[in-house]
């Protein structure tokens, strides 16, 4: 097989769940670049909508937009459901939506480490299985998790007193390893990929607070994460070309995870 045909997803059907915005929009557009027809899944809908329709009118690929909560099992199936009756399968998974919430860990409020808990691992989970039972009737799949390099250790409350995220990424990790070596009999591969500094909606306060010398210090690289660092692994663990990697998360962050 070409190398050109190693990363061709050209038919393919490819969910990016909290796709709408920030690095699920971007690895969305990446996925669909690369030819694959797309669902778009987040709870703002009409985030998910106007993405679509531009995916569809830059791209021309097929892409649907689904109103999507991780935290609940019905949205999770209604996910799946939804993609199966549009295009007929689902060939390719994102796990990206999740949530944060920062609080000294001595008095962290539990109904938000619940809620966090509910989104960025349990929701994980859920989408992979419905998603899994998809794929081994038809012979196998793609699943990527999206995890973050605070899952590799802990951090100083300083810079990311986070408790409850760093824990459930760490978690996805090991969740990551257990499904690859589970479903690699159903020939589904799961992967994950861990982001470092990546300026979003839902870290750029944080990084403001911290100072971008410090953050930009922390990898060797120097720099955060840009609009299109995340497409190459997402299209990489998604295509032909990771077919002998299971189990895997590959860190985009930097550099930042060698300094451990």
């Amino acid at each position: 097989m070409k190398t050109t045909e190693l990363f061709n997803l050209k038919g393919k059907v490819a969910i990016v769940t909290g796709g709408s915005i920030g690095l699920g929009a971007q690895m969305a557009i990446g996925l669909a670049e690369a030819g694959a027809n797309v669902v778009v899944a987040a709870r703002k809908v009409e985030r998910c909508v106007a993405l679509c329709e531009q995916i569809e009118a830059e791209i021309g690929v097929k892409a649907l937009p689904v109103k999507c909560d991780t935290s609940l099992d019905e949205d999770c199936r209604n996910l799946i459901d939804a993609t199966v009756k549009e295009f007929g399968t689902v060939d390719i998974l994102v796990n990206n939506a999740g949530i944060t919430w920062g609080a000294d860990a001595i008095d962290y409020p539990m109904d938000k480490w619940q809620k966090l808990l509910d989104v960025n691992l349990t929701g994980v989970f859920r989408c992979c299985m419905y998603a899994a039972r998809v794929m081994k009737e038809k012979g196998g799949g793609k699943i990527i998790n999206i995890s973050s390099t605070t899952g590799y250790g802990g951090t100083y409350p300083e810079a990311q007193n986070t408790v409850a995220y760093n824990a459930s990424k760490g978690a996805v990790m090991v969740l990551t390893k257990d499904l690859g070596v589970k479903w690699a009999r159903y020939n589904i591969h799961v992967n994950g990929i861990a982001p470092g500094p990546f300026v979003t909606h839902m870290t750029e306060k944080h990084f403001a607070s911290v100072g971008e010398d410090v953050v930009k210090g922390a990898n060797p690289l120097g720099r955060y994460g840009t609009e299109w660092d995340l497409k190459g692994a997402a299209v990489f663990l998604a295509s032909a070309a990771s077919d002998f990697i299971t189990g895997a998360t590959i860190p985009v962050d930097g550099g930042s995870h060698a300094l451990c």
